[in-house]
């Protein structure tokens, strides 16, 4: 183990030669985050793949709109209400898709469930010999440490043809709930002495109702929750091009690199709190408001909660109020308000109806007790991440896997931008920095103190 003297040591020493005065950053104009100075997002590029709309802008004032979100043009309310009016999963439509820009007739979804359903079996050994041989606990980095290996059973790994990525782009969308409850299953056995069992998946399951099949014990599951979880696999499979994981796939494919390795780098975005993270923090945040609030259907005590969470007194002293407010998203997260609306059914059907009437209160009174005590006009609403992991808990599903969740829905986003860069956009991403650091002598090292 590094010497701990020695690691505070150099902590100084680094915070010393690089602390950079705030100052700068105006005086180069920099735009810190790739963000404006009215917070919108800096333009970096042009997509066709997804369209996240949250505000308008006038003279350069945003003001704020109701959110939408489409995947190639198509609104997902529509999306969504168009797959559930006729009791069919959506995800495999969805990927479809971001895939090739257009919905599919039933012959075409057919024959693109066919190909996923061949591609989710795994290669002879990696489930024995690379996720149980190797439990992590964290699922996110075992995940991206699947994917990785999964580059050694390609036979031809490197090979940027549009053919070859995209089959390797539909692999991964196939493979991935595997990989995730797998090493799940492998961190229950080896690290919390859970018993260990390898379900297979079936052909004929969708996406859904395969990772809830391998993920339990007697492989039991109903329909309203395949339906539900079907359903937060379509609102996060795609969410633009700036998203901080998506981006990371576009910089990340611009050099050239083969796709696995651009997937893997995509995951370890997502695994961060700011990002795909967040939703575990909601959870954490409304478990400790329900260990300190002794009435939680009372309006005055949410809310006097809600103003210690914003003051910094209480949770986890942020000062953040966990699933209320987007980067992009003023009046409505579209997201959200499909999802509440499912986990509303789910609720009655699994008894969790208390529950969600806390969150419904906690999301219709955390704007006002935001713009009290912050002082601000600025519109905040529920993001995805606030229900999301209400419905994961609902489905009894851990909160190892909420992230893993996400980035098995997410692949396929990425998989559309990856192709997109890899097919129009020959130059390697390479932004600019300005060094502020003055030159400097060199000093032989017989003259430094």
């Amino acid at each position: 183990m590094m010497d701990q003297e020695f690691l505070k040591k150099a902590e100084q020493k680094i915070l010393t030669c690089s602390t950079i005065e705030p100052e700068l950053y105006n005086d180069y104009n920099v735009k810190r985050g790739l963000r404006n100075p009215n917070g919108t997002g800096v333009l970096v590029g042009l997509t066709k793949v997804g369209d996240v709309h949250g505000y308008l802008l006038d003279e350069g004032e945003t003001i704020p709109a109701e959110g939408r979100l489409r995947y190639r043009g198509v609104d997902v309310a529509d999306l969504v209400s168009g797959f559930q009016s006729e009791g069919r999963f959506g995800f495999e439509e969805s990927c479809f898709l971001l895939l090739f820009g257009y919905l599919p007739n039933k012959a075409e979804l057919d024959e693109f469930n066919e190909v996923l359903a061949i591609s989710r079996i795994l290669p002879e050994g990696f489930v024995s010999g690379s996720i149980l041989k190797f439990p992590s606990n964290d699922i996110m980095n075992k995940l991206a440490r699947a994917i990785l290996t999964i580059y050694s059973f390609d036979e031809n790994p490197d090979d940027l043809s549009l053919v070859n990525v995209i089959r390797q782009c539909i692999q991964l969308i196939a493979q991935m709930p595997l990989m995730s409850a797998y090493s799940y299953i492998s961190k229950l056995h080896y690290m919390l002495n859970g018993s260990l069992y390898i379900h297979r998946p079936r052909l004929d399951y969708s996406e859904a109702e395969n990772f809830l099949h391998i993920l339990r014990m007697d492989n039991g599951f109903s329909s309203i929750e395949a339906e539900t979880l079907d359903l937060c696999l379509v609102l996060h499979a795609e969410h633009g091009g700036g998203n901080n994981s998506t981006f990371t796939t576009h910089v990340v494919s611009s050099s050239g690199t083969d796709t696995y390795s651009a997937i893997a780098a995509s995951i370890g975005s997502l695994k961060g709190p700011k990002h795909g993270g967040a939703n575990i923090r909601v959870k954490h945040m409304m478990d400790d408001l329900k260990s300190h609030v002794k009435n939680t259907a009372s309006d005055s005590e949410v809310e006097d909660y809600l103003v210690k969470i914003l003051k910094k007194q209480v949770g986890d002293k942020s000062g953040l109020i966990y699933g209320i407010g987007h980067a992009v998203y003023t009046k409505s997260d579209p997201r959200s308000i499909l999802l509440k609306e499912k986990a509303r059914t789910l609720a009655v059907a699994n008894n969790y109806e208390h529950d969600l009437d806390l969150y419904e209160r906690v999301e219709r009174l955390a704007p006002q007790v935001f713009a009290d005590i912050k002082g601000s006009d600025k519109v905040v609403s529920a993001n995805v991440d606030f229900y999301s992991g209400l419905v994961y808990s609902m489905l009894d599903i851990p909160e190892d896997l909420y992230t893993p969740i996400f980035a098995m829905a997410r692949v396929a986003g990425w998989s559309a931008h990856r192709i997109e860069e890899l097919a129009f956009n020959p130059r390697i991403m390479r932004p600019a920095y300005k060094n502020v650091r003055p030159p400097q002598e060199y000093t032989p090292i017989s003259e430094r103190g």
